[in-house]
């Protein structure tokens, strides 16, 4: 027979779980409006997406309101803490499925033409499967379903698939000027948060997975060290960057260029890389704010001070580096002279990442 304790208990946890189920509705909605919005052409159902927000957002302090008065009230110990411990991080992975949807929503109404049939159908197949995802995930948090947990932790692996297959498409369709690339920047942008969306139900998954078993089970690539390389435009420095640590073969190292204001890689670009053994050629150049798990980044590179500015210089958590260097592509005279100024950047690059890298684990890399 529960004791008066134990009803008030159960009160709370009924209140938070409900909370909880209705923001992922709301998340949930979201996405689902950013869908029609892409098969309709219909701007106005984005715009609604971007102005919901704040019900979502306001979900969240709730939420966390909750959750901190039943441990304020209850004191809890074992699972109940272990729920609310949980409940706190899902709150927070539901409310950056809402940002993900205000992204895609901002995004859809960027786009200046149709999105091409060739690739609308992979990024609905890729839409709905995360959507799924996140409602599994609400779904085994509520029901405490460690297998449906588990399950859907799995189904993660087939929209990085349609990621990489629509990148491709959209890569392709922009090379042979089918769309150009005011359509290819937020398209992109759209097959990322998609795809980032699915990685939030994972995330929930792995709490609800800790909430019934009291085992934390470690994040693939937790252990990944990862470096950005910003530039002006992610047309010329950022990418021979990128290029040239990728070649360093450093298993542990995630390494990505983005720009300020992404313009198509520079021809002359890629023609010097190419005589480095770089093929440019299919590389989309990608806004800052694209770049995803931005807020797991270890170091921070910028190659310019407008670069330099993007990030706070008190942040605690990032190392930024000034790497600020001349831009090879701006460079005007003789293809010796422009030749000249690309092989010093290029030697610069790779020694200032040589040096870094070799740093970070301990030993020079050869």
């Amino acid at each position: 027979m529960q004791t008066y304790r134990d009803k008030l208990l159960q009160g709370d946890i009924d209140r938070i779980r409900y909370n909880v189920q209705e923001m992922s509705r709301l998340a949930e909605k979201a996405l689902q409006d950013c869908v029609k919005s892409l098969v309709e052409n219909n701007r106005q159902l984005a715009y609604a997406v971007i102005l919901r927000d704040y019900y979502i957002d306001a979900m969240e302090k709730e939420v966390d309101r909750l959750c901190l008065e039943f441990i304020a009230r209850q004191q809890p110990a074992a699972w109940p803490l272990r729920f609310t411990y949980s409940t706190i991080r899902i709150n927070l992975e539901i409310e950056r499925v809402g940002d993900y949807a205000v992204s895609i929503a901002r995004s859809l109404i960027k786009l200046t033409q149709p999105v091409p049939d060739l690739i609308k159908n992979d990024i609905l197949d890729m839409a709905r499967i995360a959507i799924v995802m996140v409602q599994d995930a609400t779904r085994a948090f509520l029901e405490q379903d460690k297998e449906l947990a588990k399950k859907n932790i799995a189904v993660d692996d087939a929209v990085d698939e349609l990621r990489m297959k629509c990148n491709d498409k959209l890569v392709n369709l922009f090379l042979n000027k089918i769309i150009p690339y005011d359509v290819l920047d937020p398209m992109m942008t759209i097959v990322r948060r998609f795809e980032r969306v699915s990685d939030q139900a994972r995330n929930i998954c792995l709490e609800v997975l800790y909430m019934c078993t009291g085992e934390n089970p470690k994040h693939p690539g937790a252990a990944a060290f990862r470096i950005l390389f910003l530039c002006d435009h992610n047309s010329c420095r950022g990418q021979m960057a990128a290029a040239i640590a990728e070649a360093m073969n450093q298993p542990r190292f995630i390494f990505t260029s983005a720009g300020l204001d992404p313009k198509p890689v520079d021809a002359t670009t890629m023609k010097f890389m190419q005589t480095k053994g770089f093929d440019l050629s299919r590389i989309a150049p990608k806004a800052l704010y694209t770049v995803p798990n931005l807020e797991y980044y270890d170091v921070i590179i910028a190659f310019s001070k407008q670069a330099l500015k993007a990030f706070p210089a008190d942040s605690k958590r990032l190392i930024i580096l000034d790497w600020t260097i001349d831009d090879p592509s701006k460079v005007v005279g003789s293809d010796e002279i422009i030749t000249t100024a690309y092989e010093k950047a290029f030697q610069l690059i790779k020694s200032q990442l040589n040096d870094l890298i070799g740093a970070i684990i301990g030993s020079e890399i050869k």
